[in-house]
């Protein structure tokens, strides 16, 4: 081989490590410190300018689910009100449900409504959400009494 064509190796083999270390690190930076919020979000936290109408709520029936409760794990007992929807859950400090759990991705999972049905979304964590003991991959129906696995932790929708 040429004396040239071992420097671009070199060259690429110096990128490519160079990438996997900062990538490594930005990934250690998001565990430790959380995501970052954009500039419009905090504006609007502290009211320097008008909140966006929030999205209604599906309206209340007999037999609906009136909040999510941690079942299981670090933080049971925890719960979170469904007419505060959609409901995040991670490590974070902007998720309505907070769980210390080593397996739970700083925005890890929400729990939205669409009609009269709740879905739950993974949003794309390392370690996966779980109904039971299938992996979910795409936005799944909820109902009262179905278990959701997050890392350790098991949730349910109660009334």
């Amino acid at each position: 081989m040429s004396e040239l064509t071992l420097f671009l190796i070199r060259i690429a083999y110096l990128a490519i490590l160079w990438i996997f270390v900062l990538s490594a690190i930005s990934v250690i930076r998001s565990d430790m410190f959380g995501a970052r919020v954009p500039e419009a979000s905090r504006a609007a936290g502290r009211g320097s300018k008008p909140p966006k109408a929030a999205a209604k709520p599906p309206s209340k029936r007999r037999g609906s689910p009136t909040h999510v409760l941690v079942t299981e794990g670090g933080n049971a007992g925890e719960r979170a009100e469904l007419d505060q929807a959609p409901i995040l859950i991670g490590r974070g400090s902007d998720a309505a449900i907070r769980l210390d759990d080593d397996y739970v991705s700083t925005r890890h999972a929400r729990i939205a409504a669409s009609g009269d049905q709740w879905f739950v979304e993974d949003l794309g964590s390392t370690n996966g959400t779980y109904i039971g003991s299938v992996r979910i991959t795409q936005p799944t129906t909820l109902t009262l009494g179905t278990q959701v696995r997050i890392g350790k932790t098991i949730l349910e929708l109660r009334k």
